[in-house]
């Protein structure tokens, strides 16, 4: 599993997006398409046409990161449905995404709990 910081922006690319594209070619649809800088440090997610890969990239202030998981079987059970090209997703969500979950059906506990004094 990856750990992603807890405050970690998003972004999901929605629209279907060519996967012979590399780090470059990422880079460009998230700042033509997705209209973020790269480089911003934010999560970049896409997914391809057939619905079996995600690809994650991820400045880290020093160099790109592009991660790759693609399944075995079966295709990915759950995209963002929006008219826009792209949508934020928060952590948690992008943790069920990755492990090829349904984010709607699953619930999450409280982030903060009071403390009792």
């Amino acid at each position: 599993m990856i750990a992603i910081p807890p405050d970690a922006t998003i972004f999901v690319a929605v629209g279907t997006i060519d996967f012979r594209n590399g780090i470059t070619g990422l880079g460009r649809i998230c700042r033509e398409k997705i209209k973020k800088d790269p480089m911003s440090g934010a999560i970049f997610v896409f997914r391809n046409k057939k619905k079996t890969t995600l690809k994650i990239l991820v400045y880290d202030g020093e160099a790109f990161w592009l991660l790759t998981r693609r399944l075995s079987r079966g295709k990915i059970k759950w995209w963002p449905a929006t008219d826009q090209f792209s949508c934020p997703l928060d952590v948690k969500k992008l943790q069920v995404l990755i492990m090829n979950g349904n984010p709607e059906n699953v619930e999450f506990g409280n982030d903060w709990k009071k403390l009792i004094s």
